[in-house]
Protein backbone atom coordinates (compact mmCIF):
# COMPACT_ATOMS: atom_id res chain seq x y z
CA UNK A 1 0.00 0.00 0.00
CA UNK A 2 1.25 3.52 -0.94
CA UNK A 3 0.81 5.84 1.58
CA UNK A 4 1.22 8.88 -0.22
CA UNK A 5 -1.41 7.33 -2.89
CA UNK A 6 -3.88 6.79 -0.45
CA UNK A 7 -3.90 10.84 1.09
CA UNK A 8 -3.66 11.62 -2.56
CA UNK A 9 -0.07 13.70 -1.79
CA UNK A 10 3.39 14.04 -3.46
CA UNK A 11 6.25 11.96 -1.83
CA UNK A 12 7.90 15.60 -1.10
CA UNK A 13 4.69 16.90 0.16
CA UNK A 14 5.05 19.10 3.06
CA UNK A 15 3.93 18.00 6.88
CA UNK A 16 0.86 20.75 6.86
CA UNK A 17 0.10 19.26 3.35
CA UNK A 18 -0.03 15.80 4.77
CA UNK A 19 -1.81 17.35 7.38
CA UNK A 20 -4.42 18.85 4.79
CA UNK A 21 -5.09 16.17 2.69
CA UNK A 22 -5.53 13.68 6.18
CA UNK A 23 -8.38 16.41 7.35
CA UNK A 24 -10.08 16.24 4.11
CA UNK A 25 -10.38 12.49 3.84
CA UNK A 26 -10.91 11.93 7.08
CA UNK A 27 -14.11 13.78 7.25
CA UNK A 28 -15.04 12.24 3.42
CA UNK A 29 -14.35 8.71 5.06
CA UNK A 30 -15.36 8.70 8.72
CA UNK A 31 -17.85 5.85 9.93
CA UNK A 32 -19.66 8.31 12.04
CA UNK A 33 -20.47 9.96 8.76
CA UNK A 34 -21.43 6.99 7.04
CA UNK A 35 -18.44 6.33 5.39
CA UNK A 36 -16.30 3.71 4.32
CA UNK A 37 -14.48 2.28 7.28
CA UNK A 38 -12.05 0.14 5.65
CA UNK A 39 -10.42 3.21 3.85
CA UNK A 40 -10.98 5.18 7.01
CA UNK A 41 -8.37 2.86 8.17
CA UNK A 42 -6.09 2.95 5.47
CA UNK A 43 -6.06 6.63 5.71
CA UNK A 44 -5.51 6.53 9.47
CA UNK A 45 -2.77 4.08 9.08
CA UNK A 46 -0.85 6.87 6.41
CA UNK A 47 -0.94 9.20 8.33
CA UNK A 48 0.27 7.56 11.23
CA UNK A 49 3.37 7.01 8.98
CA UNK A 50 3.80 10.00 7.05
CA UNK A 51 3.14 12.63 9.77
CA UNK A 52 5.97 11.14 12.25
CA UNK A 53 9.65 12.10 10.63
CA UNK A 54 11.16 9.82 11.67
CA UNK A 55 8.69 6.86 10.36
CA UNK A 56 7.93 8.77 7.10
CA UNK A 57 12.18 8.56 6.62
CA UNK A 58 12.12 4.55 7.29
CA UNK A 59 9.58 4.57 4.95
CA UNK A 60 10.83 6.24 2.04
CA UNK A 61 13.97 4.55 2.80
CA UNK A 62 13.57 0.83 3.71
CA UNK A 63 16.32 -1.33 4.91
CA UNK A 64 17.26 -4.15 3.27
CA UNK A 65 16.91 -7.39 4.43
CA UNK A 66 19.26 -10.06 4.92
CA UNK A 67 18.40 -14.02 4.92
CA UNK A 68 21.32 -14.73 7.23
CA UNK A 69 20.57 -12.64 10.42
CA UNK A 70 16.92 -14.06 10.16
CA UNK A 71 17.96 -17.25 11.13
CA UNK A 72 17.15 -18.53 7.64
CA UNK A 73 19.72 -21.10 5.60
CA UNK A 74 22.15 -19.91 2.89
CA UNK A 75 23.32 -17.38 3.93
CA UNK A 76 27.74 -17.19 3.21
CA UNK A 77 30.43 -15.21 2.44
CA UNK A 78 33.38 -16.92 0.57
CA UNK A 79 32.07 -20.14 1.03
CA UNK A 80 31.68 -19.50 4.48
CA UNK A 81 28.32 -20.15 5.92
CA UNK A 82 28.03 -17.30 8.39
CA UNK A 83 25.10 -18.81 10.51
CA UNK A 84 27.67 -21.66 11.55
CA UNK A 85 30.02 -18.88 12.67
CA UNK A 86 28.04 -16.94 14.34
CA UNK A 87 24.85 -18.00 15.05
CA UNK A 88 25.77 -19.91 18.67
CA UNK A 89 26.65 -16.32 19.51
CA UNK A 90 24.19 -14.92 18.31
CA UNK A 91 22.13 -17.31 20.22
CA UNK A 92 23.74 -16.47 23.73
CA UNK A 93 23.68 -12.44 23.56
CA UNK A 94 19.75 -13.23 22.85
CA UNK A 95 19.54 -15.79 25.98
CA UNK A 96 21.11 -13.00 28.16
CA UNK A 97 19.26 -9.99 26.76
CA UNK A 98 16.04 -12.06 27.65
CA UNK A 99 17.29 -12.54 31.19
CA UNK A 100 17.23 -8.51 31.65
CA UNK A 101 14.71 -6.24 32.58
CA UNK A 102 13.26 -5.82 28.12
CA UNK A 103 11.46 -2.92 27.20
CA UNK A 104 8.97 -2.65 24.72
CA UNK A 105 7.95 -0.11 22.72
CA UNK A 106 4.07 1.04 20.63
CA UNK A 107 2.40 3.64 19.53
CA UNK A 108 -1.29 4.51 19.74
CA UNK A 109 -3.58 6.88 17.82
CA UNK A 110 -6.02 8.98 20.00
CA UNK A 111 -8.61 11.51 19.42
CA UNK A 112 -8.19 14.93 20.96
CA UNK A 113 -11.30 14.44 23.15
CA UNK A 114 -9.55 11.46 24.81
CA UNK A 115 -6.65 13.46 25.84
CA UNK A 116 -8.71 16.49 26.86
CA UNK A 117 -10.38 14.20 29.39
CA UNK A 118 -7.71 11.15 29.91
CA UNK A 119 -9.09 7.43 29.81
CA UNK A 120 -8.37 3.87 29.92
CA UNK A 121 -6.80 2.35 26.85
CA UNK A 122 -6.75 -1.70 26.34
CA UNK A 123 -3.51 -2.78 24.22
CA UNK A 124 -2.30 -6.15 23.39
CA UNK A 125 1.37 -6.35 23.34
CA UNK A 126 3.38 -9.24 22.09
CA UNK A 127 5.97 -10.92 23.89
CA UNK A 128 8.33 -13.61 23.64
CA UNK A 129 5.88 -15.74 25.75
CA UNK A 130 3.12 -14.70 23.76
CA UNK A 131 0.44 -11.59 23.49
CA UNK A 132 -0.35 -10.06 26.51
CA UNK A 133 -3.37 -7.83 26.97
CA UNK A 134 -2.99 -4.37 29.23
CA UNK A 135 -4.62 -1.59 30.57
CA UNK A 136 -2.85 1.36 30.53
CA UNK A 137 -3.94 5.20 31.83
CA UNK A 138 -4.01 8.05 29.45
CA UNK A 139 -3.52 11.19 31.41
CA UNK A 140 -4.88 14.49 30.86
CA UNK A 141 -3.21 16.89 28.34
CA UNK A 142 -0.79 14.72 26.63
CA UNK A 143 0.71 15.81 23.96
CA UNK A 144 0.45 14.36 20.29
CA UNK A 145 4.13 12.92 19.57
CA UNK A 146 4.74 12.79 23.77
CA UNK A 147 5.73 9.08 25.20
CA UNK A 148 5.47 8.07 28.76
CA UNK A 149 6.69 4.61 30.63
CA UNK A 150 4.98 1.95 31.87
CA UNK A 151 6.59 -0.12 34.54
CA UNK A 152 3.81 -2.00 36.11
CA UNK A 153 1.89 -3.50 33.49
CA UNK A 154 4.21 -6.14 32.13
CA UNK A 155 5.74 -8.90 33.98
CA UNK A 156 10.31 -8.10 34.30
CA UNK A 157 9.29 -4.99 31.43
CA UNK A 158 9.24 -1.70 30.94
CA UNK A 159 6.47 -0.55 28.72
CA UNK A 160 6.95 3.01 26.57
CA UNK A 161 4.31 4.41 24.50
CA UNK A 162 4.22 7.09 21.99
CA UNK A 163 0.83 8.98 21.79
CA UNK A 164 -0.39 10.68 18.37
CA UNK A 165 -3.03 13.15 19.03
CA UNK A 166 -5.42 12.55 15.88
CA UNK A 167 -6.01 16.29 14.41
CA UNK A 168 -9.42 17.40 14.63
CA UNK A 169 -12.39 18.34 12.43
CA UNK A 170 -13.60 21.40 14.66
CA UNK A 171 -10.61 22.43 16.90
CA UNK A 172 -6.84 22.97 16.13
CA UNK A 173 -4.83 22.40 19.10
CA UNK A 174 -1.96 25.18 19.55
CA UNK A 175 -0.02 24.78 23.38
CA UNK A 176 -2.69 24.39 25.46
CA UNK A 177 -5.61 26.51 24.00
CA UNK A 178 -7.87 25.59 21.34
CA UNK A 179 -8.64 27.61 18.28
CA UNK A 180 -11.67 27.19 15.54
CA UNK A 181 -13.64 28.89 13.10
CA UNK A 182 -16.94 30.69 13.77
CA UNK A 183 -19.44 31.76 11.12
CA UNK A 184 -21.24 35.11 11.65
CA UNK A 185 -23.21 37.26 8.71
CA UNK A 186 -21.97 40.70 8.55
CA UNK A 187 -25.26 41.90 9.36
CA UNK A 188 -24.74 40.35 12.99
CA UNK A 189 -21.36 41.99 13.49
CA UNK A 190 -22.98 45.25 12.97
CA UNK A 191 -25.48 45.03 14.82
CA UNK A 192 -24.32 42.81 17.42
CA UNK A 193 -25.48 39.60 18.30
CA UNK A 194 -25.16 35.55 19.52
CA UNK A 195 -24.50 32.15 19.27
CA UNK A 196 -24.38 29.02 20.64
CA UNK A 197 -20.82 27.24 21.17
CA UNK A 198 -20.15 23.81 22.25
CA UNK A 199 -16.65 23.66 23.70
CA UNK A 200 -14.90 20.06 23.38
CA UNK A 201 -15.90 19.09 27.11
CA UNK A 202 -19.26 19.42 25.64
CA UNK A 203 -20.51 22.51 27.20
CA UNK A 204 -22.81 24.60 25.45
CA UNK A 205 -22.29 28.27 25.73
CA UNK A 206 -23.77 31.93 24.81
CA UNK A 207 -21.15 33.42 23.69
CA UNK A 208 -22.02 37.19 22.73
CA UNK A 209 -20.92 39.67 20.01
CA UNK A 210 -20.99 42.83 20.37
CA UNK A 211 -22.11 45.90 18.09
CA UNK A 212 -19.69 46.77 15.31
CA UNK A 213 -17.69 43.77 15.69
CA UNK A 214 -14.45 43.47 13.17
CA UNK A 215 -14.37 41.12 10.60
CA UNK A 216 -11.76 37.96 12.06
CA UNK A 217 -11.81 39.14 15.16
CA UNK A 218 -10.65 36.63 17.82
CA UNK A 219 -13.04 35.98 20.98
CA UNK A 220 -11.19 34.06 23.88
CA UNK A 221 -12.82 31.97 26.24
CA UNK A 222 -11.02 31.58 29.18
CA UNK A 223 -10.02 27.72 30.93
CA UNK A 224 -11.83 26.26 27.90
CA UNK A 225 -8.58 25.03 26.29
CA UNK A 226 -6.58 21.76 27.03
CA UNK A 227 -5.63 20.48 30.52
CA UNK A 228 -2.24 21.83 31.76
CA UNK A 229 -0.32 18.85 32.64
CA UNK A 230 0.42 18.15 36.09
CA UNK A 231 -1.91 21.02 37.34
CA UNK A 232 -5.08 21.83 37.79
CA UNK A 233 -5.65 24.49 35.00
CA UNK A 234 -6.96 24.69 31.54
CA UNK A 235 -5.76 26.42 28.40
CA UNK A 236 -8.41 28.83 26.47
CA UNK A 237 -10.86 28.64 23.45
CA UNK A 238 -10.23 31.15 20.58
CA UNK A 239 -12.84 31.36 18.56
CA UNK A 240 -11.60 33.21 15.02
CA UNK A 241 -14.82 35.17 13.84
CA UNK A 242 -15.44 34.89 9.83
CA UNK A 243 -17.83 37.11 8.63
CA UNK A 244 -20.24 35.68 5.63
CA UNK A 245 -22.90 37.95 3.30
CA UNK A 246 -26.70 36.04 4.08
CA UNK A 247 -28.22 35.23 0.83
CA UNK A 248 -31.61 37.05 1.32
CA UNK A 249 -30.97 41.06 2.70
CA UNK A 250 -34.58 42.99 3.74
CA UNK A 251 -34.71 45.84 0.87
CA UNK A 252 -35.25 48.25 4.28
CA UNK A 253 -32.12 47.02 5.56
CA UNK A 254 -30.49 48.26 1.73
CA UNK A 255 -31.76 51.09 1.36
CA UNK A 256 -30.63 52.03 5.53
CA UNK A 257 -26.91 51.18 4.35
CA UNK A 258 -27.39 52.79 0.79
CA UNK A 259 -28.80 56.02 2.12
CA UNK A 260 -25.81 55.91 5.13
CA UNK A 261 -23.20 56.16 2.25
CA UNK A 262 -24.71 59.20 0.58
CA UNK A 263 -24.96 61.10 3.81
Amino acid sequence: MDHYQTLGVAKNATPDEIKKAYRKLASQHHPDKGGDTAMFQKVEEAYRILSDPQKRQEYDNPRPQFNGFSGEPGFSFNGFNLDELFGHAFRQQSQNFGQRNQVFRTQIIISLEDAYSGTEQILKIQTPTGPKVINIDIPKGIIDGSSMRYDNVLDNATLLVEFRVRPHLKYERRGNDLYCNQSISVLDLIVGSSFEFETISGKVLEVGVTPKTQPYMQLKISGQGMPISGTSRYGDQIILIKPFIPDNIDDEITQSILRSKKK
